[in-house]
This record gives structure tokens, sequence and C-alpha cells, in this order.
């Protein structure tokens, strides 16, 4: 087998490092500043000593250098602790995960440390902490509570206590666990007699006698009663393997001694995952593994003791034998946050090194690597643990419980706020602004920006002639505080739609989310009602062809194809929840009949949160996709002889919880839509060849506008016809006869969402006001009507003359917007008209 393409290995990497990471093993960390554990102590599990011998290590001498880099400050120990007590645990918490996508973490909270977090402490700073009970402890607890009166203290007591014990805490955790190759050995007898047992815990209980160091038969049966519990409650039992004390005889914690206790038939449905990969039994462990459906395989701990190589190797020489499904990722990390930083880097690293061998040894084809690398970093131990059903009821690092307008960036990690917004052309564009200036000044007094802003077209970053703007000037740009969230791809930043005002509380005229709610409030004062929207955004996602050097579609199969939901299924999963963390609601998700062609359908809302929504859709899909070294583009027209895509919007009216332009069966209404609801699309129809100009706002856009393309090129509405720019529709749950809403389907993804729902607020008002009939609709190909139906503007020329005309919309939408709006259209049409092929530099901008 060849080895990987420099493409293939970029996408290998950017799934290994932007996959979501489970932590399936490490323990409580210290406050730093206040506790007496020496730092050094975090790279060797020592419960307060250390000895010399970490310093001289390979993987020592690696991770200082690494953590130094980090911080930024010089490779020595000193210049690092004097670093670390410079800032809070919570501080060197968020520096540690930073952009580490770590999605949950597991924490066996047992081990008793000079100033240890409680486990209520990791919550409060990472919610999606799951807690591991180690059942020594819980044995030595309930071992202090039974012997209080040793004369009447019995081992039947005792056992039920335990038994009962253990069943309550089973369901607050996610996994339980055993020290039993640290403490002992792993030969246990699953025969071990009960009366043996007893006899042992009778010595236990005299004067100077302790359960820690129980005789192996006792220590053996209270290991199988955590493992009948465990089995009983569907919870995982995590068994400490490999890397035992000093003074411990290696012979006994090889994990083959185990196999008794797998073959007996009460024990065929557990669960068992052997810790630290059993090191030094790395193969004795992944042939566990291998023969028996209970054992699973967790590489941690290994992180901090060995060198590259010699990670590389054991992870390695895992994957020999094991299971991919049983492989599973842990930092093993203690004390301190920074073994959790190198934990999660050195696995990241050296699985990429070893996924890439297994790919050129011929073991693995690229895209069964690249699934590997999702479930070895957390999706082998989302199944196991069942993450998605345990206590804390999500998954998602920023949860839905998480303000994310809160200041509190020790909790948050919000680091940044950005600052988005969509000019005259369509484009997204942003600043961005650190968090505590957002906080002091930004927040309330916003971010100066040049006031031709607005004037600027597709192809130049400069305003357009006669546009009405120019260098001279500036505007305030302020961000809307109910509209912020954390950035799901970036947790260290917020996003904000924002504003654009004179000076703070005086909207600027040429604002689209100003001009939108302006409008919005005429609907509201004049008829009492409010404008609805969903959209159904269309677009493409490309991969590079090393042939061609051009972009290609994803697939390439037909519309509503599930091979080609297949082939970008976990990509747009990964987008559909990340618009549900920024209250973004989908309702569906299909492909479209391009190859490599998508869409998604939002809910209807408001009309301002339902273009504030398709802008945030754009940007994630944008971003998302970006990451996979992928491309994705809402251009109308990509491929010429494809399909095109478009950004069809449904509308419809309100009062208070009615759908009034929904008919009824009054004699007013008409094609099952009530009188108001005619009238406003009497006005829509009436203003469509101008309000072209707002929703297809590029020349490219009348490419895709043509007859018999679903794309709305005539000049006509219809009941259900979707060669009709303007389509009544009855969706599940209407009334036969009756229809909830109207689809605009000459709207695109190149228009600005706020510009184009203003000019159909603005059309609508007109028709109400002057109370329009309604034509009426064609109910069949329009190209195929006899008497001859006119096309809408089939340029951008045509529309833009139409609204020059139209006095009616520069008058309710602003005459100054509106020239402003004319001049940069009329500079696209100068511009593509002289140019070539311009489609590629279309589509990476939009």
């Amino acid at each position: 087998m060849a080895p990987l393409t420099e493409r293939e290995l970029s996408l290998l990497r950017d799934r290994i490092y932007s996959a979501p990471l489970v932590d399936g093993h490490t323990r409580s960390l210290v406050d730093h500043q206040t506790s007496s554990i020496p730092f050094l102590c975090g790279f060797e599990e020592t419960e307060g000593h250390v000895r010399e011998t970490p310093i001289h290590t390979l993987s020592f001498k690696r991770g200082l250098r690494e953590i130094a880099s980090h911080y930024g400050c010089n490779p020595s120990l000193k210049s690092i602790e004097a670093h670390r007590q410079a800032f809070t645990l919570e501080r060197l918490y968020f520096k540690c995960l930073e952009s580490s996508n770590m999605s949950a973490v597991l924490i066996d909270d047992s081990l008793p440390l000079d100033k240890t977090c409680s486990f209520d402490w990791h919550k409060s700073v990472f919610p999606n902490a799951f807690r591991i009970l180690q059942i020594e402890t819980l044995t030595e607890n309930v071992f202090k509570e039974v012997v209080g009166n040793r004369d009447k203290c019995t081992f039947d007591d005792f056992v039920d206590r335990f038994m009962s014990t253990l069943k309550e805490y089973s369901k607050q955790v996610v996994a339980l666990k055993s020290m039993a190759g640290y403490h002992g050995a792993l030969d246990i007898d699953p025969q071990v007699a009960k009366s043996e047992a007893e006899n042992a815990f009778k010595r236990c209980i005299q004067p100077c006698a302790s359960i820690c160091n129980a005789e192996k038969c006792l220590s053996d049966y209270i290991f199988l009663c955590g493992l009948k519990v465990a089995t009983e409650c569907g919870l995982p039992l995590q068994v400490h393997t490999g890397f035992t004390k000093r003074g411990s005889d290696l012979v006994l914690i090889n994990p083959l001694h185990l196999c008794p206790v797998l073959e007996d038939q009460q024990f065929t449905k557990s669960r068992l995952v052997l810790l630290h990969a059993s090191y030094p039994f790395l193969k004795e462990a992944a042939y566990l593994s291998n023969q028996y459906p209970q054992v699973y395989l967790d590489f941690g701990l290994a992180v901090t003791k060995f060198s590259f190589k010699g990670l590389f190797s054991a992870v390695n020489e895992l994957l020999e034998t094991a299971p991919l499904n049983k492989i599973l990722f842990s930092t093993d990390a203690y004390a301190f946050p920074e073994a959790i930083f190198l934990g999660i880097k050195w696995a990241r690293e050296v699985l990429l090194q070893v996924l890439q061998c297994t790919c050129a040894s011929g073991d693995l084809y690229f895209d069964e690597a690249l699934e590997a690398a999702s479930d070895i970093l957390g999706g082998n131990a989302n199944n196991l643990y069942q993450l998605s059903h345990a206590p804390n009821d999500t998954l998602n690092q920023v949860s839905k419980e998480t303000d994310p307008s809160s200041t509190n960036n020790h909790k948050t990690g919000v680091k940044y706020v950005r600052l988005l917004w969509s000019d005259s052309s369509g484009q997204r564009r942003c600043r961005v602004v650190p968090k505590e200036r957002f906080e002091k000044v930004v927040k309330t007094h916003g971010v100066g920006l040049t006031t031709c802003c607005m004037g600027m077209s597709s192809h130049v970053d400069g305003p357009a002639k006669d546009c009405g703007l120019n260098a001279v000037g500036e505007i305030r740009i302020l961000p809307d505080s109910e509209s912020k969230w954390i950035i799901p791809w970036s947790l260290e930043e917020e996003l904000t739609l924002v504003d654009m005002h004179m000076t703070p509380g005086s909207p600027w005229e040429y604002c689209p989310r100003s001009t939108l709610k302006r409008l919005s409030a005429v609907l509201q004062a004049e008829f009492g009602l409010v404008m609805k929207a969903g959209f159904e955004s269309e677009f493409y996602i490309l991969k590079p062809d090393p042939e061609s050097l051009k972009w290609v579609g994803l697939d390439n199969s037909s519309y509503c194809s599930s091979l080609s939901f297949d082939a970008a299924s976990d990509l747009l999963f990964e987008i559909s929840a990340a618009l549900s963390l920024m209250d973004v609601n989908v309702q569906q998700l299909h492909a479209e009949a391009g190859c490599g062609q998508y869409e998604i359908s939002l809910n209807y809302e408001p009309c301002l949160k339902a273009a504030d929504d398709v802008l945030i859709l754009r940007e994630t899909v944008k971003a998302l996709v970006q990451r996979r070294r992928l491309l994705a583009t809402f251009l109308p027209k990509l491929f010429p002889n494809d399909i095109g895509s478009g950004s069809h919007v449904h509308v419809s009216l309100w009062a208070g919880d009615k759908n009034v332009f929904q008919g009824d069966s009054s004699e007013a209404s008409h094609y099952g839509i009530s009188k108001i609801g005619q009238e406003f699309l009497a006005g829509v129809f009436h203003h469509l060849p101008s309000i072209l100009a707002f929703t297809a706002p590029l020349p490219n856009s009348y490419d895709r506008i043509k007859p018999q393309t679903w794309s709305g090129a005539h000049y006509c509405w219809g009941r259900e016809n979707r060669e009709a720019p303007l389509r009544t529709s009855c969706p599940p749950g209407t009334d036969l006869g009756v229809v909830s809403n109207f689809e605009l389907k000459s709207f695109d993804g190149c228009a600005n969402p706020h510009l184009g729902l203003a000019a159909i607020l603005a059309a609508g008002i007109d028709g109400m006001r002057r109370h329009m009939k309604l034509s009426e609709p064609i109910d069949n190909d329009p190209s195929l009507v006899e008497e001859s139906l006119k096309l809408l503007p089939t340029s951008l020329d045509q529309s833009t003359r139409e609204l020059e005309q139209n006095s009616v919309l520069k008058q309710l939408i602003g005459t100054s917007l509106v020239k402003c709006i004319i001049a940069v259209r009329q500079s696209e049409i100068e511009f593509y008209k002289k140019e070539g092929d311009v489609a590629r530099m279309l589509a990476e901008r939009y």
C-alpha cells in the first residue's frame, strides 16, 4: 500500500485534532498555590514525595519544554513553577484545556492529597465531569462504620452494608474502579470460599489490624462483590493494571491472571477496563481484549512515563491485536492540570503517527483510520460509559444551562468576542475584541467602523461609485445583548450580532438590522402583526481534486440520496449540534440534487431572528467545513452544468399566537389565504422585480434563476408550484386547502438576509396599505402556459433598474440605503461583465 497522500494526511490530522475527546480516567487536581504536593509528583504519581529519577527521563525533559512553550516562559523547572504560582488553578486549568476539544472527563476522586479539590469544584469549572467510584475506598469507609462495635460486628453485616452502599452510589457514577493490581495481585480466585474470607475478616477487626492490609482471600472476595454490583448495574469496572508500586511481584500483575474471572459464567456480561494498558504486559492485555468480549483497554498513564518513541511503540503494539472499538484514551492526570495538557497533546501526536503507519502498511483504509481516530479518542468511551445517559445530561462542553452572556471568564474560558454583521453585498464581516475590553467599553459604547463599510461590493473593499459613502466619517457597531453565544468550534470566543449606530442609541440609516427592526415596528403599529420567516439554505461541500487542482463536489449522488447524506453525515450533524448551541433550530437536513450539494432548513421565527439565524448558519457551515480542509459555498451558480443553490424563505403573518396569513371558511378567504394575507402577498408579487435586487444581489444569482430549474424565473405565483417564484405552501398539519405561508424561491445565499426580508416586508406593507388584489395563480409549469408569462428580471442590471424606479420601496426602506444598494449593484455589474470565470473567488467569499 502507498503512504497517505498529502491531502489524506491533512484530513486525518484534522480529524484527530478536532474529534471530541473523552478523558476516561483522571485524578482530582490540587490547589497548587496552597498544597504541599511538589510539582514533580505530577510526573511520578507518588503520594506527596518525589524521587530525583523523573528529571532525567526523556518524557520529563520533553514535557518540561512543551509546558514552557504553552505557558510562554523559559523551559526550566524553576521558571515554570514561578509561572504557575502567579495564576489561580482555574486559570491554569483553562489554559491547559485550550483547544483540547475535550467533551467529557471521568474523575477518580478517592486519592487523599493535600488541598485536593472536591468533585463539585471540578464540575463547576468543567460541567461534563463524571465520577468514578473506587471500591477499595468504599470498603475502608464501610469497614470503619461496621467495626465500631467489634464484639457484635459480623462478616455478613459488613458484606450487606458494602453491597447496599455500593449499589446506591452506582446510581451517581459512570464506572467503578478496583486497585487490585496496585495493592496486591491479579490472580483473583472467582471461587474463593466465603468461609475463608470471613475468617480473614475476623482477623482484620482485631485491635491494631486494618482491612487495608487484608489477606488475599478477603481482597478477592471484595473484588468479586464489586464486580457483581458493577455487572448488575450495567457499569464498567476499571481495573488498575501495570505501573504497580515498588516491591510488588510483577509476575502477579500480568492481566492473564484474570482469565479465570473472565471465564466464570457469572461474569460473562461484565465489562472490565484494563487501565494503563497493563504495561509492561501490553501484548497480554491486547490479547485479552481480542479474546474476551468483556475486556477493554485504556492506554493512559504511559503518557508521562514514555519517550515519544516509547509511546509510539506501545500504542502500535496495542493495535496489532486489540479491536479498535475497545481501545480507550485517558490522561490519568495526577494533581496538576499540566498532566492533562501533555496527555492530550502527546496522545494525539502518537495516534496520528500510528494510524498513518497502519494505512501505509495496508492494515486500514483511509476512511477506516478516520473512524478509528474518532472512536479511540472519544467514541468508544461514550458508548462504553453510556455518557449520553449519564447523570450530567449532556456531552456538550458548552452546556445549554451555561449562561453564554456570563462575564465569569474563569468558568466559561471566553477570551474574545466576535462582532458579526453582513454588508450590502451580503458578505459576512467581523471585528474581534478581547473579552475584558468588551465588558468595559464595547458592550456600551461599541466599536468604531468606517462609514463606507456598507458601500463595499463583493470584489473590492472600497466604496462603490455614487453610493453616498466614503472614507470620511465613522459609525459605531453596537452588540445586541440578546444575540450572544459561545462559538462551539472556538470555545474561547463568543459571537454577537451588531447594530450600526451613528452614536450609541441613534441607529444609522444604512444599518440592515435596524432597517428590518424599523419596518417590523411599522407592521406591528399599523396592523398589529408580526412577520415570521424560515430559511431553506442550500450549499455545496467541495473537496480538492489533486489532478485538476480544482474544487469538486464531495460526492456525485442524486437528490435526497442516502449515499450522499452518508458522505457528509458526521459533518452535517456537527453543524446541526453547533447551531443548536447557538439557539438556531434545525428542522431538516438532506442531500440536494447537485454533486456535493446539501440543504439545511431552519425553523420559522420572527423575521429579525430568522435573518440572524441564517447569518449564523452561513458562519457555522463555512467554519466547520473549512476545519475539515474542505470548502462550503452558498454561491447561487457554482457549476455551469449543475444545479444552483438558493436560500428559499417561507413567510407568514401572525397576530399573537394565530397565523393570520392562513385562510378560513369566510368569504374573504381565497386560495386558502386570508384577506390580509392576500393583500400582503399581492404587495410582494407587485414589487417582486425590484425585490430581486435585494434577494439576488450578484450577476451570478441570475445564472441560477432559469425556467424549469425550480428557481422561480417567471413573473407569477402558484399553489404548491415549485416553478413559481412565489409558492403558497400547505405543510403537514395544515387543513386541506388551507395554506400557512408562502415561499419566495428567488432568494439566494449571497443576499444580506436582513435586507432581503426588509424588502419583502416593505412590499407586503404596501400591499396591505393599498389593499392590493392578488392575481390568479398559475398551477402548472409556467413554461407551458399558453398565454405568454413575463419573465422576472434575467440580470442584475434589470432588477437594479426596477429598484431605481420604485419610489415606494425607496421610501419604506430608506432613500439613502436604497441609493447605496443600487450603487453597489451597479459596481458588481460593471466589474463582472469584464471578468471571466469568477466562481472560484466568489465560492470562497460566499
